[in-house]
């Protein structure tokens, strides 16, 4: 497990245990809701993101004043995002995908679990785009 301790394995496999039940729960693992959201007509999905953007913005801002060291060990700190063409085209292409057939890693992933294997074509998809970019950026 690359020196990967059984704690952080196991709290690791609890995280995405988590996401992928709150995926599940929420609907976002199903395309045709997340297209009804995109287009405005379902609100449900934007009380869902909303409330994980608060719940992040909490647990960033509040964890670090809270606790001195993360609960597995390690330090809090900052990480940096660059901005720029890159980073807008790559934003820009996963809107366009996301857009087109309401999908998105996580939930491609997570949807996988409730026998839609439709989704493996935009797993598919998402794969060679990241094959893609990887090649591009060793130029």
């Amino acid at each position: 497990m690359n020196g990967m301790k059984l704690s952080d394995a196991l709290a690791t496999l609890a995280a995405g245990a988590l996401f992928g039940f709150g995926l599940s729960l929420s609907g976002m693992v199903r395309p045709e809701v997340v297209l009804s959201f995109l287009r405005f007509e379902d609100w449900g999905l934007m009380l869902v993101m909303g409330s994980a953007v608060v719940v992040v913005l909490l647990a960033y801002r509040g964890a670090p004043r809270l606790l001195t060291q993360p609960l597995l060990g390690g330090r809090f700190g900052a990480h940096a995002a660059a901005w720029n063409r890159d980073t807008a085209l790559g934003a820009a292409l996963f809107g366009v995908g996301w857009g087109l057939c309401g999908v998105c890693p996580g939930p491609a992933i997570a949807g996988l679990g409730t026998g839609n294997l439709d989704l493996l074509w935009a797993l598919g998809g998402i794969a060679l785009g990241a094959l893609a970019q990887g090649l591009r950026a060793k130029q």
